[in-house]
């Protein structure tokens, strides 16, 4: 402890605890002087006149264990032996009872499901992890309505590819995703695909055909709302749009609105995760360009009133360079490692050999 009592001087109780693995509430415990009359002290619960006797309890007990109420729950018990004018105790004391021994579990056979890994998917550039979806679009009649087939590029957020059709088809799935990747120049190994677990996303037809395209696919995990997030946020976009009308009239309705959606969220929109450049500006390599005279701009009106600006020149936004779906969550010790890297560059040598001795 004489370590944890240094290391807890030079970077605090807290980040030491969470370094060595040690409660918080032990170490105060044990800062406290010691009192022999309140350790000495023991709080023991009295036993109710109204309990059970350990014959009792134990007649309880080998009634349940019996042959003919072996398989039988408390209630079940309790009531047959009332019908035959027979009260041992409540229905709660058998539970009480069967749980001092050990022996309360659910004895049906339950559901098993099976485990499924959850996707971590990274992108560091345009066409290397695309996610894929399918909306509804409602119609002019009740019960109608129309299929919106998107795929997106999750790096640049541009659409590569989208279709509205009558329903919602493995084949026509499987044709969307080829044109698809003919289009963009897709080669073999170099792109991953990410849907959720629509009967689209995973037929046998768009399983072959990506394996065949020398494509990954990955899938979301059943019931989890968040594995498939760019797909989603994108549909929420243009659902919220001041246009996207209550119904379209026909399905030639429908791709005209698409049509001109598109054309605005690829090239008009400016995407607040993207540093608010558009998704074309990303997806085609001309991001650079658009940050660096963003900047010229701001350096100018900087040179012209730098008393405006508190914190010196001001900086466009940057477009960030990894995009994730679901990235790893790092672990206490690790966020708490980084922490204490953290604090011993700013106090000195000193700490890091103290923090590394504590340590090991």
């Amino acid at each position: 402890m004489k370590a944890m009592a240094e290391l807890a001087l030079k970077v605090g109780t807290s980040v030491a605890c969470m370094a060595m693995g040690v409660c918080r509430q032990t170490v105060y415990r044990q800062r406290k002087p010691k009192d022999k009359d309140q350790e000495s002290f023991r709080h023991v619960r009295p036993r109710s006149h109204r309990a059970l006797q350990e014959p009792e309890r134990q007649k309880v007990l080998d009634t349940l264990h019996s042959e003919r109420f072996m398989d039988q729950s408390p209630a079940e018990v309790y009531a047959t032996l009332l019908d035959e004018g027979v009260y041992l105790c409540a229905i709660r004391t058998m539970y009480r009872i069967l749980r001092g021994a050990n022996e309360v579990r659910e004895r049906r056979d339950q559901a098993s499901k099976p485990h499924y890994q959850k996707p971590e998917l990274l992108a560091t550039r345009p066409n290397e992890v695309w996610s894929w979806d399918i909306t509804k679009l409602i119609g002019p009649g009740k019960w109608m309505h129309y299929c919106l087939y998107v795929i997106l590029d999750i790096f640049s957020r541009y659409v590569v590819g989208w279709m509205v059709n009558e329903r919602e088809n493995a084949k026509l799935a499987e044709h969307f995703i080829s044109e698809t990747c003919r289009k963009q120049g897709i080669q073999k190994g170099e792109l991953t695909i990410h849907a959720d677990r629509g009967s689209s996303m995973t037929s046998k037809p768009v399983a072959f055909l990506l394996s065949d395209l020398g494509v990954i696919k990955t899938h979301s995990r059943p019931q989890v709302s968040n594995d498939n997030p760019f797909s989603e946020s994108q549909f929420k976009t243009m659902k919220y749009r001041p246009e996207f009308p209550d119904h379209f009239g026909s399905i030639q309705d429908a791709r005209v609105f698409c049509q001109e959606f598109f054309a605005w969220y690829n090239n008009q929109h400016h995407h607040s995760a993207l540093g608010l450049l558009t998704p074309s500006v990303v997806h085609h390599g001309t991001a650079d360009q658009s940050i660096a005279q963003r900047q010229n701009v701001l350096q100018g009106f900087y040179n012209m009133h730098p008393e405006r600006f508190v914190h010196g020149s001001p900086r466009p936004a940057e477009l960030p360079k990894t995009v994730w779906i679901n990235p790893p969550i790092k672990t206490n010790y690790q966020e708490t490692i980084s922490k204490m890297v953290e604090i011993s560059s700013r106090q000195g040598q000193e700490n890091d050999r103290i923090l590394v001795e504590a340590i090991h």
